[in-house]
């Protein structure tokens, strides 16, 4: 089973993104491996997280469902790949 897993995040860019992303993730229990910051005409950013599961479950499911949080509080686009 490959255990990795690419985490995108699409929106405007504010404060505390970062943080709370990286703070869901440490909740599933995935580990970053690196994290690529974008950002297009100064105002909308693209996050890309290299994250290592330290757990054996269906995480792309898992983290689709938690990562729901994002997309209403934040108003940013998640995307997931294995």
């Amino acid at each position: 089973m490959n255990d990795r897993i690419v985490i995108t995040v699409i929106g405007t860019d504010k404060t505390g993104i970062v943080a709370n992303v990286s703070t869901k993730l440490s909740e599933l229990s995935l580990n970053i491996i690196d994290i690529t910051k974008r950002c297009f005409e100064k105002r909308y950013f693209c996050h890309d997280y290299a994250c290592r599961s330290r757990k054996k479950y269906r995480y792309k499911k898992v983290c689709r469902r938690n990562l729901k949080m994002l997309r209403k509080n934040w108003g940013v686009r998640v995307y997931l790949q294995r």
